[in-house]
């Protein structure tokens, strides 16, 4: 289902000059297709988005999405990132597991041109909650990407970044790199003019002794070598494993034992 409204979208958001014009707002498609008549409130302080006005590199732009829940409530287990105008505007939609100890992601994206740009938070209840931010950007999906970044012979290798003392009391932040073109299939090779074979990540879960702390299920909008800094609370000794699937159907593994404090 996902795929045929991807495809539906883009062709809607590569409709030509007239679409440059005047831009499809393609946001009540993408939100009736995937949350139905549901309602979507206004987020206040418990959704927090990062992400510049304007982007300096329009391939690479950090995106922050922080929740802050209420004494009272449930956290999210759900995140939505929809970037409205890029040829692909469902850009990444997570899901965390109960050893992720905190629901919160950091990565980099693409922006194609000026956007709104959209976190809807799904919480237990099925209710829904969304911040919106606008920035101004050109180019960042067309943009040729770095050709080492496309090297096969390191295509998945993936790195992990721990503090140097994993706590067991508190969320611990790790960020988990992945090698990957993360090629979109628009750009064009200035000297040869051979436009880019699509190959890009689709989806990666993170497990901690076997328990989910995060899955991302994603595409092109994420920037080439994808970068993901999420939480995860250990409870003692472990192993924390990723499993990343491109677009190809390439499966890469990796994993990382942590020596975590035991919790009284």
């Amino acid at each position: 289902m996902r795929h045929a409204l991807l495809i539906a979208l883009a062709s809607l958001c590569l409709a030509g000059p007239a679409a440059a014009e005047e831009p499809v707002d393609v946001w009540p498609m993408v939100r009736s297709s995937l949350f139905g008549m549901r309602p979507i409130t206004t987020a206040g302080p418990e959704l927090v988005l990062m992400i510049p006005a304007r982007a300096e590199d329009a391939a690479v732009v950090p995106v922050t999405i922080l929740t802050r829940p209420r004494p009272e409530m449930e956290p999210p287990r759900k995140l939505y990132l929809f970037i409205d105008r890029n040829p692909s505007p469902v850009a990444a939609m997570f899901e965390f597991g109960d050893a992720a100890g905190s629901v919160e992601i950091e990565t980099r994206v693409r922006v194609e041109t000026n956007s709104p740009v959209r976190v809807v938070a799904e919480f237990a209840d099925g209710s829904l909650s969304m911040a919106t931010k606008f920035i101004e950007a050109a180019g960042g999906c067309s943009a040729p990407g770095n050709k080492r970044a496309g090297d096969e012979t390191a295509l998945g290798r993936m790195r992990w970044q721990l503090p140097d003392t994993i706590r067991a009391d508190i969320p611990n932040p790790v960020t988990l790199l992945i090698r990957h073109p993360n090629t979109s299939g628009l750009a064009v090779d200035a000297s040869s003019r051979v436009v880019e074979t699509p190959q890009f990540v689709r989806t990666v879960r993170v497990l901690w002794r076997d328990r989910l702390v995060m899955s991302a299920n994603v595409d092109f909008s994420i920037s080439e070598n994808p970068a993901f800094r999420f939480a995860f609370l250990p409870d003692g000794e472990g192993t924390l494993s990723a499993e990343v699937v491109d677009s190809s159907e390439l499966r890469f593994e990796s994993s990382v034992p942590v020596a975590g404090e035991s919790r009284q």
